[in-house]
């Protein structure tokens, strides 16, 4: 028998109007309440991103890619209906499988979002494993990421367009730097979808190890490979910090050890299991969402970060006692619409 028919079947608990906002990391969140909240934002957007034509693309993986269904690739198409049915989204985007020989999954597209499998991720996971994977890239598709993803692309674009207009450049690098920092949120909130539709931690651990070793599973060890992201964290000095800042600056996804490691944070500290209790946000209340709380979670969730890093820089901070208290009232501020920081009155909309 194979190691994966060797798994005991889990049963997985339903997620009955389980709101996107049960999974995004509370950073992630903050943004997506305020964002969603002002008026008009969203079909602004949409016209920016009109430049990329939807139509097109889909025509494009139409005739070159593969649709999953139940005669293509059935395997995938049921554990995606599966994933999908434990989120309890009902209709399905559209999923393709495409040759890629690099292991990688992307959601695309605004109002009709398309999700794509590589062929060799479909080749590297195990049913469990590619359930997380299928499960990470609906989330994004439930909280809208890609309309703001689009907005991060086009953003770059631009840059390189106007690049010689001093202070514009300078203005957009920092809108750009934040939804840099914002996509990398999303990815956590990404794999905190994926668990929640797969309900098994250690298939979720091991799609992070198979895509850090190119799928050489029986050469790594769970236990080391967390250990690796705690010395990320913790090692060097200050300059090292300043490094690994420099190193986030462009990137999209964190380190896979790191989500690997945040995953397992979010496992320990009880968030997970409240959700399969029942214990989380439903959709029909989602316009009820408040910004100023959320953006309080999201400060809190920086503040926790920084108290639980051993990052040089970060325990700098942390030892400056009422600096922690500043950051949390910066985020908030900028959550908010209060540019000032602390001070001032903040409005739910």
């Amino acid at each position: 028998m194979t190691e994966e028919a060797d798994r005991p079947t889990r049963a997985r608990v339903t997620l009955t109007s389980i709101s996107s906002r049960a999974w995004e990391h509370p950073a992630d969140r903050g943004a997506l309440t305020a964002l969603r909240q002002l008026k008009g934002f969203d079909t602004i957007l949409r016209k920016i991103s009109g430049m990329v034509n939807e139509r097109a693309e889909r025509l494009v993986y139409l005739a070159s890619a593969v649709r999953a269904d139940d005669r293509q690739f059935p395997r995938v198409h049921r554990l995606f209906a599966e994933a999908a049915a434990t989120l309890d989204i009902r209709e399905l985007p559209e999923l393709y499988v495409m040759t890629g020989p690099y292991p990688n999954a992307l959601c695309i597209g605004i109002d009709k979002p398309i999700i794509v499998l590589h062929s060799s991720l479909v080749d590297l996971l195990d049913d469990e494993e590619l359930r997380f994977v299928l499960g990470h890239e609906l989330g994004h598709a439930r909280s809208g990421h890609a309309l703001y993803q689009s907005l991060l692309m086009w953003l770059i674009r631009l840059s390189g367009v106007i690049q010689w207009v001093p202070l514009g450049v300078l203005g957009i690098r920092a809108i750009i730097a934040a939804l840099y920092e914002w996509s990398r949120k999303a990815e956590l909130s990404g794999d905190r979808a994926g668990l929640l539709a797969a309900q098994d931690p250690a298939a979720a651990l091991r799609t992070h190890m198979k895509l850090a070793s190119g799928g050489h599973l029986e050469d790594v060890d769970a236990t080391a490979f967390l250990a690796q992201a705690a010395e990320y964290d913790g090692s060097g000095d200050l300059r090292d910090s300043v490094l690994k800042l420099l190193l986030l600056e462009a990137r999209t996804h964190p380190f896979l050890a790191v989500r690997a490691a945040e995953l397992r944070h979010w496992v320990d500290n009880g968030d997970y299991n409240q959700i399969l209790a029942g214990n989380y946000p439903r959709r029909e209340d989602d316009g009820d969402a408040k910004i100023s709380e959320e953006a309080k979670k999201a400060a809190d969730a920086y503040k926790e970060q920084f108290q639980r890093s051993q990052d040089p820089l970060m325990k700098i901070l942390n030892d400056l006692g009422g600096t922690i208290d500043g950051v949390r009232d910066k985020v908030t501020g900028w959550f908010s619409g209060n540019r000032g920081g602390g001070g001032g009155d903040s409005r739910d909309n």
